[in-house]
């Protein structure tokens, strides 16, 4: 009843046996897979590498699918599948919304609408999202037809048709939102403010409609519910904010179920009106459930016709008068839907904070379903794309090729299963067959893009087919900004190219929480490239002698920065003394590509050789930049063949020196 108030994990790492004399790729994905488990960051210190396996509290409220009823018959995806489209001009915004097939609209800053008041029309199969919290359609009202299923509104601010001295809404009918006998419908994050007629009328036996986190504000009418006979919508309405209105917070009118949970009245218009100010009403044969909403300084907080039903149960009223109806049994809404109940007490707090377009909101496109395969969700993304999109990719194994274009950049590649053994990308192509970059299992050339909770492979079999020593890569970067965060990289030689798209530009990649394995050049390029906190695996080939080289930098004469690996630990299964630390790669015999790479701080087995670093190509690894710092374990020593950076020279050779450029780049930071 209502209440009155007065005013990862720590294994040890473990040999995995392999043939000799060095074997081909054709090896059991999975069993790999759970070596890389076991040599996740637990190796490294369990308290470090903690990280926390639930979904927060907070980040559910930026969930990406709907819940409550627009979640049930089948649900409701919007636009999913679609292309992702980004609008900032009217005549854009009315193509795709009222287009045949399927589209994501990203709405970037604001649509002015003329003439005042207009429609845009929004058919089946869409969602609108803001982009960022800019995005606002403004003097112009979204439209949803009868017969039109499947829509999604997110994170916009639709504003401003009121007209002068209308106060009531009896002269024009700019409604922000206004929906017909429609059905799967999901409005979220949004604001709705200062309109001509309501913020939000769903009307005439429309079905499966969930309304969260929305702000209703500045406003007489604000949210309307019916208008029928019939009684047959079923509605979620769910934090939302209610501030600056009168009435219809909302009005609920013969729905069949209306579930009202977690809302916040506040600072309700005071006009004297008696009847017509109110905060929610069950009108006619309305059953309503309300739990845990919070009602500040509002008349006639929740309200019921005598035909209706409303059970109320936990909320908060404080400094109200007036009605407070209760009869009837209405319905349980768990018998339809599970959901998270806030207590009523933190709702004021947790509306003002989560309700509203929020900044953090993007698209997010699903693999598989709604996108069959990673290239086609990559597809969809537009190009000169300004805003993040991530794709979310299910546990499974990937057979596929990927290429993310430079034309597409602001990506995130997110596997969403426990760990990123779960998720894996991987194919067989060798150089012999693609050149070195089309080997690649996945390819990036665009700027900014993230890679989350995943596996990359390419699991090339040599032997199979009588080919040794050849190139195979998982991964090949050219693009800036690159971020690895959680990932594992499976291969034998050049599992991992981190490049630049000339000699002479620097691109930036910052790894961190990874496992990479390899025997000859896993590591490489010219791209400046930091591996923190990382076990880097250095597979054996079967010799007593070399097995193998971490490192094969080509790092532009010109850039002080190359690779950096620190904190990080290198595992092997090779004999003692049978694997270097790396060599000079001048491609093409460029001698402007001099090498930079930098391991401080990092734990070496006892496969490194005592002079770790050797020629390339006729080119001395004594002209390239190679250096060592406070490394440790049974492969770690000082020498004359190992180079040591002084402390003063360490003290500019941090993950910040090597990643943050002219712009200020920290990736490392929002760890």
């Amino acid at each position: 009843m209502t209440q009155h108030l007065d005013s990862k994990r720590l294994l040890n790492p473990r040999p995995r046996p392999r043939p000799r004399p060095r074997p081909g790729r054709g090896r059991v994905l999975a069993a790999v897979l759970g070596l890389v488990a076991a040599l996740s960051l637990g190796a490294i210190g369990e308290a470090e590498a903690a990280s926390p396996t639930a979904t927060s509290a907070s980040a559910d409220r930026w969930s990406d699918r709907p819940h409550g009823f627009a979640s049930l018959a089948g649900g409701t995806s919007g636009g999913a599948g679609g292309k992702v489209v980004t609008v900032t001009d009217q005549a854009a915004l009315v193509k795709y919304a009222a287009a045949e097939e399927p589209y994501i609209i990203r709405v970037s800053g604001s649509i002015d609408v003329e003439p005042f008041g207009s429609d845009i029309v929004v058919t089946s199969d869409k969602t609108l999202i803001g982009v960022g919290d800019t995005g606002e359609i403004v003097h112009g009202e979204l439209h949803l037809n009868p017969g039109t299923s499947n829509v999604i509104i997110r994170n916009l601010t639709i504003r401003d048709s009121y007209v002068e001295g209308d106060w009531d809404g009896k002269t024009t009918d700019f409604d922000a939102i206004q929906m017909d006998t429609v059905d799967h419908v999901w409005i979220d994050h949004n604001r709705f403010t200062h309109m001509g007629d309501g913020l939000l009328d769903i009307r005439k036996d429309s079905q499966y409609i969930t309304v969260s986190y929305n702000r209703f504000s500045h406003h007489n009418k604000a949210f309307g519910i019916g208008w029928t006979t019939n009684v047959q919508t079923q509605i979620t309405i769910d934090h939302n904010w209610f501030t600056g209105t009168k009435q219809r917070n909302p009005s609920a009118d013969n729905c069949a179920y209306a579930h009202l949970y977690n809302n916040y009245l506040s600072a309700q218009v005071a006009d004297g009106d008696p009847v017509w100010t109110y905060g929610n009403w069950s009108r006619g044969r309305t059953r309503m459930v309300i739990e845990n909403s919070y009602y500040d300084g509002v008349q006639h907080p929740y309200q019921a016709d005598a035909t209706a039903e409303l059970v109320e149960h936990g909320s908060i009223l404080r400094n109200t008068t007036g009605r407070t109806d209760e009869w009837g049994a209405a319905f349980e809404p768990r018998e339809f839907y599970d959901y998270r109940l806030d207590p009523a007490a933190a709702v004021p707090a947790l509306v003002k904070r989560f309700s509203g377009p929020q900044p953090r909101i993007g698209v997010t496109l699903r693999v598989p379903g709604e996108y069959p395969t990673v290239q086609s969700a990559v597809d969809a993304v537009p190009d000169a794309n300004a805003s993040a999109v991530t794709i979310a990719v299910a546990p499974g194994t990937y057979r596929e090729k990927v290429f993310v274009p430079a034309t597409k950049p602001n990506i995130v590649l997110k596997g969403t299963g426990r760990d990123r053994s779960d998720t894996v990308i991987v194919h067989d192509t060798p150089a012999a067959y693609g050149g070195s970059t089309g080997s690649a299992t996945v390819r990036i050339a665009a700027d900014d893009v993230t890679a989350r909770n995943l596996t990359f492979s390419n699991d090339f079999d040599e032997a199979a087919h009588e080919l040794n020593g050849e190139q195979a890569l998982a991964m090949k970067t050219t693009g800036d900004r690159i971020v690895f965060d959680d990932t594992a990289f499976l291969g034998n030689q050049d599992t991992l190219m981190t490049h630049s798209p000339g000699l002479d530009v620097i691109s930036r990649v910052y790894l961190r929480d990874a496992y990479i394995e390899g025997d000859v050049d896993f590591l490489y390029g010219r791209a400046t490239t930091v591996i923190e906190r990382s076990v880097i695996r250095a597979l054996s080939r079967g010799s007593d002698s070399n097995n193998g080289y971490l490192t094969a930098a080509s790092t532009w004469t010109g850039n002080r920065y190359g690779f950096l690996i620190t904190g990080s630990k290198v595992v092997s299964d090779a004999p003692a003394g049978t694997f270097h630390l790396g060599r000079p790669w001048h491609p093409g015999g460029e001698p402007a590509a001099v090498a930079q790479v930098l391991i401080r701080n990092t734990e070496l087995p006892a496969a490194i050789k005592s002079s770790p670093w050797t020629d390339m190509s006729g080119f001395s690894w004594k002209d390239a930049r190679f250096a060592e710092y406070r490394n440790f374990g049974p492969g770690a020593a000082v020498t004359a063949d190992r180079p040591q950076m002084s402390e003063d020279e360490a003290r500019v050779h941090t993950v910040a020196d090597y990643l943050q450029g002219t712009d200020g780049w920290a990736p490392y930071a929002r760890h």
